[in-house]
């Protein structure tokens, strides 16, 4: 209540079934935690509205494919928020590689890293729960999943080690009691893509020093691009046959220009834009495809990516589980 009255909505309520049941509600955004994604979402999509939904998709891939048949069933717009896709770095990055930049994919790297469970006092959230969340650091750095199947194309097998360093954490309304972890903490991959492109994934929470850190290179037969998040209005590319060889190297571009991807929209050029930037590409997104049915694949992700990327990842936690390569089955 006290929200609505500050940021001045003209309703409120605590219930999603609230919102799907109001006939003037067009898009249902769900921003739940991964165990109220599913039954929600698919409520929507049989009261024909249109969804976005937080990622990751669902807590396992199982979840995730009745949202994906749901909202196919009932022919609603779908979106999956893997936001960073909408970073105008990144949709550069896709298009370099679209038009042959850096030939063909030999390598893709990604890390995910962040610090905030190292103290082994930090309490038991939802995060950490593994009937909530479905996974730790893994499906919260799906974004680096996701971005190997947007830039890099299909993985066909996966091997992986996963960790989970502190084993118990004090409950937050009684730090006397603890709680027992059951998601990662950390997780690496080496993913074969069908491509034939190899790739190595890393994410983890017990990074001291790493406050957002998700970083990707990609290396190619004629060049290689790289992407840091705490830098996001630059992309470094390195194209081996257009610089003279005393030169070469790579260079920062200023992805900050008219040109550029969603740019012409917002600041005169050279003016940076910031994360929440990419939450105002989403709205548009899903609004547009809402009014004017246009469609959002393949350059914003829907519940099928979400539903790939959950694939992959029960892939890797089965790979983690059985230490054995797991092939990528969707």
């Amino acid at each position: 209540k006290e929200a609505a009255r500050r940021y001045g909505y003209e309703k409120y309520t605590t219930r999603w079934e609230d919102i799907i049941k109001d006939k003037e509600v067009a898009v249902f955004d769900n921003n739940g935690p991964n165990n109220v994604h599913a039954e929600p979402c698919i409520a929507a999509a049989e009261a024909g509205k249109h969804i976005i939904c937080e990622k990751p998709l669902a807590r396992n891939a199982e979840e995730a494919k009745k949202m994906l048949d749901a909202v196919k069933k009932y022919k609603v717009k779908h979106m999956c928020a893997f936001n960073y896709r909408l970073v105008p770095a990144i949709r550069l990055a896709r298009k370099l590689i679209e038009e042959g930049k850096i030939g063909r994919i030999f390598h893709f790297r990604a890390q995910y890293l962040q610090e905030w469970i190292v103290d082994p006092d930090f309490p038991y959230v939802w995060r950490l729960d593994k009937e909530v969340a479905g996974s730790g650091a893994l499906g919260d750095f799906s974004h680096i999943v996701d971005l190997a199947r947007y830039l890099c194309g299909e993985p066909g097998t996966v091997q992986a080690i996963t960790k989970t360093f502190v084993t118990e954490r004090p409950l937050p309304n009684d730090p006397s009691k603890k709680a027992k972890v059951e998601v990662d903490d950390a997780f690496v991959s080496i993913v074969e893509f069908k491509n034939g492109a190899i790739g190595f994934l890393e994410g983890s929470r017990f990074c001291p020093g790493r406050k957002n850190y998700e970083y990707f290179e990609i290396n190619g037969e004629k060049g290689s691009i790289f992407f840091n998040l705490e830098n996001m209005n630059f992309l470094h590319v390195y194209f081996k046959d257009e610089d003279p060889q005393d030169t070469r190297g790579f260079h920062a571009v200023d992805v900050t220009e008219a040109y550029h991807p969603y740019f012409d929209k917002w600041w005169p050029h050279g003016h940076i834009i910031g994360w929440e930037n990419t939450f105002v590409h989403e709205a548009f997104h899903i609004i547009d495809a809402a009014v004017n049915n246009t469609e959002l694949s393949p350059y914003v992700a829907t519940f099928e990516d979400g539903y790939r990327a959950a694939v992959i990842c029960d892939a890797i936690l089965e790979a983690a589980e059985t230490g054995k390569k797991v092939e990528i089955v969707y």
